[in-house]
């Protein structure tokens, strides 16, 4: 036999009998190459099981499939050792590997080279091949964490700072990894970092932080890149928020913008917790008001109105997926709405709010909050819903592989999953509608890739043993509202200081993890815990906010903070929603909008479903929600051709300018001084007086002769009005009546 073996190794290509003839000679000791802890962080650094590459997310490559992210080491050594009878590796001959050819780009490669060629990660792959393709390399010693170095830091503008990445194993050794971790930057426009994780900040300041992944372990350095300017801030602190904002804006050297006026400050708060402009005689009343306390009493008077619950009804029923795709759905929504509306009103505690509705039984007439599961039906779905909703995390990815850049694995995901397997459904005498009730048993979820039966298990966390007659969806709600759930205030304070601020300390602001750590992780801490000690009275956490001197700074940057975009040190101006703009528009042109089913004059803040979007054209271009998503990017804020067309010359927009009940048409009927009817206008669009440069240009267009198609004179009357609806159409179309700012 051995004589054999040589004459097929004399006839074989002369690039194989030279590799044979290199490898027989041991000229250089090779250490023994374990494939989890060596051969995977290669094939991950290369990108090998990337979604677009051989991941078996992605459909994997020419039937060659890897897990996502080399999660699944051993279901990948199966496929890259045993599948297509071992095609892709050579021990014989090692550099003959289809696995480095390919890598290598030595054959035709539609990923190009991916490993160069003689390098230190083709040698350890090299010597792998050559020993055989074992499993492991005689130790069972397993990773257990990874480390950067430094862990956080401040870096100069501009300038670089290289980060170690070490691997700890579980025999208590420890690695240099760098060169095979991963890193990236979640502020690319504050710091980059390469692949061989030196960052290089910009010249812009703020805080970012670069995550760092290798096999499946992840850790963040976080960097702070100050301004730099020596900051005397005079602007007074309005509680604890202010503590945390103002420290780092001192820390960062960025000076911040100071307070806003009282008019201004009216404007926004009414709009941010109302979803409406004020009206003239809560303007008039509140600028008459010398109390040092005006502005807590005007916050007090919001949060005490009907608007209120219908602005956050209005959100929440949104997130909710309160959604209408037949007629006979008309019941269970407004019923629903109804429910999370006069909830507000009463401030019911979010977390009592919440349990209500994990473990609402009944029937919609009966309890309101069932109407949830009609909307939200498979297991699965209402764990993914509840997950990112209330507690900001993002389980989508874990149902067929871990997450990538988190901690969650499938087990946890089912396990999540397993709280809402007991949901029972019987159907009513009301079409579409179910009963929902606990059904007695064991609540228990498969996992699909193990085959192994998963018990109701709260990320990271045991909930207890869960008896058959018990529903594990009132374990689930007891667990959310620990205070020590580092989940559940967090993602909610993290929510409505996004509403408020226009930016979330966690950007997405529902998407928590530790590789998207918040801005300001103090701030974050502090008011999660001021929340959980208030009882979860959300009517407290919105005039914390509304409170604090960072939310009542002006929007006007000075000469240090105009680049600033996370860090509040001004007043973020964002577009008004759909619904609160075409409000808007009603009160200030004195027009109105009717819906089907719903009383005359109600709001477009007050709807109860989505339905209204198909018979409001205005709806539509400006981004009203069909409630199909538990993310708030389903509502669409940026600016569009198809909005500003629609603002100059729609028909409704036209029709409410030139209304006989109108604003227009009042202002023309009176005698009034012109100038006092246009300071009028600007108090309803932007909740202050005209300058007198805006009177100028007013007045001088009022006394400009009007005439018709033909050319003839238009009477005064008419060219009023026709006046009037000019300055109303030019003053909704500025940024200033689209904005809250």
């Amino acid at each position: 036999m051995m004589w054999v073996a040589l004459g097929l190794l004399f006839f074989a290509e002369p690039q194989i009998r030279d590799a044979c003839a290199t490898d027989s000679v041991g000229i250089r000791d090779v250490a023994a190459v374990n494939f989890q802890n060596d051969v995977m962080p290669i094939l991950t650094k290369a990108g090998c099981n990337a979604g677009v590459c051989h991941a078996k997310a992605g459909g994997g490559q020419n039937g060659f499939e890897l897990s996502l992210l080399g999660f699944e080491p051993r279901e990948d050594y199966e496929h890259l050792v045993n599948e297509g009878r071992g095609r892709r590796l050579f021990p014989a001959a090692p550099d003959q590997s289809l696995l480095l050819l390919k890598a290598a780009a030595v054959v035709p490669h539609g990923g190009g080279v991916r490993i160069e060629k003689g390098s230190k990660e083709y040698q350890v792959l090299r010597d792998w091949i050559k020993q055989g393709t074992k499993w492991d390399s005689g130790t069972n010693a397993s990773l257990e964490r990874i480390e950067v170095l430094p862990a956080k830091g401040t870096l100069p503008r501009e300038g670089l700072q290289q980060l170690t990445a070490m691997a700890h194993y579980s025999d208590g050794s420890s690695r240099n990894v760098t060169d095979l971790a991963l890193f990236e930057s979640n502020q690319v426009a504050l710091a980059s970092v390469d692949e061989s994780g030196m960052v290089s900040a910009s010249d812009l300041p703020g805080n970012v932080s670069i995550m760092v992944r290798y096999q499946g372990q992840v850790a963040v350095y976080l960097g702070s890149i100050p301004l730099g300017v020596q900051v005397d801030s005079e602007v007074p602190r309005g509680n604890f928020i202010d503590d945390y904002v103002f420290e780092n804006l001192e820390m960062l050297g960025i000076p911040s913008s100071p307070l806003c006026d009282d008019t201004t400050f009216i404007r926004r708060v009414t709009l941010d917790i109302a979803g409406r402009l004020p009206t003239p005689e809560e303007l008039e009343r509140f600028l008459a008001d010398q109390s040092p306390n005006r502005r807590e009493a005007c916050i007090d008077d919001l949060l005490k109105s009907p608007q209120y619950a219908d602005y956050f009804a209005n959100k929440w029923t949104a997130l909710l997926k309160n959604r209408r795709d037949e007629a006979s759905d008309i019941t269970s929504n407004f019923a629903f709405h109804a429910w999370i509306r006069d909830s507000l009103l009463a401030n019911v505690p979010y977390d009592q709010l919440v349990r209500e509705l994990l473990a609402a039984t009944g029937t919609v007439i009966g309890n309101p909050a069932v109407a949830w599961y009609k909307r939200v039906k498979e297991p699965k779905q209402q764990m993914e819903d509840v997950a990112q909703l209330f507690l900001g995390v993002r389980m989508q990815c874990a149902q067929c592989h871990h997450h990538p850049f988190e901690r969650w694995s499938q087990d946890d995901y089912y396990g999540l999953t397993a709280f809402f397997t007991r949901v029972g459904r019987k159907p009513t005498g009301t079409r579409g509608e179910d009963m929902i009730f606990h059904q007695r048993g064991i609540a228990e979820a498969e996992n699909l890739k193990t085959g192994t039966t998963v018990r109701p298990m709260a990320l990271g966390d045991q909930v207890g043993q869960i008896r058959a007659e018990e529903d594990p969806r009132l374990k689930l709600a007891n667990w959310l509202a620990l205070p020590e759930n580092p989940f559940f205030a967090k993602s909610l304070v993290n929510r409505y200081w996004k509403h408020f601020l226009s930016r979330g300390l966690i950007e997405p602001e529902d998407d928590i993890r530790d590789t998207n750590p918040p801005s300001n992780p103090e701030l974050l801490n502090a008011l999660a815990d001021s929340f959980v000690e208030s009882g979860y009275d959300l009517k407290q956490l919105v005039k914390t906010i509304t409170m604090s001197s960072s939310y009542q700074l002006s929007s006007i940057p000075n000469e240090y903070n105009q680049v600033d975009l996370q860090n509040y040190s001004r007043y973020y101006p964002k577009r008004l929603q759909a619904e609160v703009l075409l409000d808007s528009i009603d009160d200030l042109t004195g027009g109105k909008t009717d819906f089907a089913n719903l009383p005359p004059g109600t709001r477009a803040i007050a709807l109860p479903d989505n339905s209204y979007n198909r018979s409001s054209e205005f709806l539509k271009v400006f981004g009203r929600p069909e409630n199909q998503s538990v993310c708030e990017c389903e509502r669409v804020e940026t600016a569009s051709l198809a909005q500003s067309l629609h603002l100059i010359n729609a028909s409704d927009v036209r029709s409410k300018l030139s209304s006989a009940e109108g604003t227009a048409k009042r202002l023309s009927d009176q005698t009034t001084d012109l100038s006092e009817q246009i300071h009028e206008v600007y108090r309803k669009a932007f909740s202050r007086d005209a300058t007198e440069a805006e009177i100028a240009v007013a007045t001088s267009y009022f006394q400009e002769s009007r005439f018709d198609a033909s050319g003839n004179a238009i009477s005064e009357s008419v060219a009023r009005r026709e006046n009037f609806q000019d300055l109303l159409w030019a003053i909704m179309n500025t940024k200033e009546f689209l904005f809250n700012h």
